[in-house]
């Protein structure tokens, strides 16, 4: 623990982790009371992200009335105040309690994938349920799980404190890391869904609308040799917990057109947000492009856009 992290910049931070350390120790019935009153205080508060949600809904989902969207989208503000008890979980439950929580399906198409000795790379989606899936995969095998800091330093500390209780903590920028884990054979986790403008990014069909996407999964793979599989979670209804499901490896991959390969994966991702479409994680800038003409789909709930060649990540 750092001095610094006493300064008053921090207090209020740690007040919020003094909060997810209470809202641990509840039972998980309690917790999902919790998360209803979150997600209704997240709703109905004036915030950008909630903005850019429903943006993103009637942008991917324009088959839905406005009713459909407007039960989406506070359905999804739930599932974010779940996702705030479920970071308390990552960060301090025991792997009983959160294996117990749990199902996990494929672990053969994982084990296929290390007996050939080369690793695997698991991707899956930002979905609501992040924090808590790469943690109930970690309670049954050694996980590298790429991440990207955050801004608040106390916060990133914390985050990686947890990670390294659990698994091996890999920054999105360290690729050499994640290679060498593959070459180790071991299981290297990320979620390749967002905006990405840096070298190696193309513009791929998301929900049918271009969008700014990374081809680093087909370098990945090219490079270590590495089976490449999906890893998509579910939160259950009615309290029941959570399914995590293990792809089998993709055949021929990676293929001679990375565009190919994002778009077989898209294909797969799309799919399952469909089936739990209020635990995808639709408050992020999903769609922004490239060069200067792109459309501008979040009006001034927009960032000034990235300079193309910025310092590389995969994530």
């Amino acid at each position: 623990m750092q001095l610094e992290f006493l300064l008053p910049k921090y207090w209020l931070t740690w007040v919020g982790i003094a909060v997810l350390r209470g809202i641990e120790l509840l039972p998980f019935p309690m917790q999902r009371m919790v998360a209803t009153a979150l997600g209704t205080l997240i709703r109905h508060m004036p915030l950008k992200y909630v903005r850019i949600a429903e943006c993103n809904i009637e942008l991917c989902l324009p088959h839905l009335t406005a009713l459909e969207r407007n039960a989406l989208l506070e359905q999804h503000c739930r599932s974010l105040g779940m996702a705030l008890c479920e970071t308390a979980m990552t960060w301090w439950s025991s792997d009983e309690r959160v294996n117990g929580l749990a199902e996990v399906q494929g672990m053969e198409h994982l084990q296929a994938a290390f007996a050939r000795g080369r690793g695997a790379i698991l991707i899956g989606g930002h979905f609501t349920t992040i924090e808590i899936a790469t943690r109930i995969l970690g309670t049954v095998v050694p996980m590298n799980v790429v991440y990207r800091p955050t801004k608040n330093a106390l916060l990133s500390h914390i985050m990686h404190t947890s990670f390294g209780r659990h698994g091996k903590p890999i920054r999105h920028d360290d690729i050499r890391t994640m290679i060498r884990a593959l070459k180790h054979n071991e299981a290297v986790w990320y979620a390749p869904d967002q905006s990405y403008r840096n070298k190696g990014a193309v513009m791929v069909d998301f929900f049918g609308i271009p969008a700014a996407t990374t081809t680093a999964t087909s370098r990945l793979a090219k490079i270590s040799g590495a089976a490449v599989l999906t890893y998509f979670p579910e939160r259950l209804p009615n309290g029941a917990g959570y399914r995590v499901i293990i792809g089998p490896a993709f055949e021929n991959f990676p293929s001679d057109d990375v565009v190919q390969d994002v778009e077989r994966f898209n294909v797969l991702l799309q799919a399952q947000i469909l089936k739990v479409p209020e635990q995808y994680l639709w408050m992020h800038r999903r769609f922004k492009g490239l060069s200067a003409d792109y459309p501008n789909y979040y009006g001034r709930d927009s960032r000034h856009r990235a300079t193309i060649g910025t310092p590389k990540s995969i994530v």
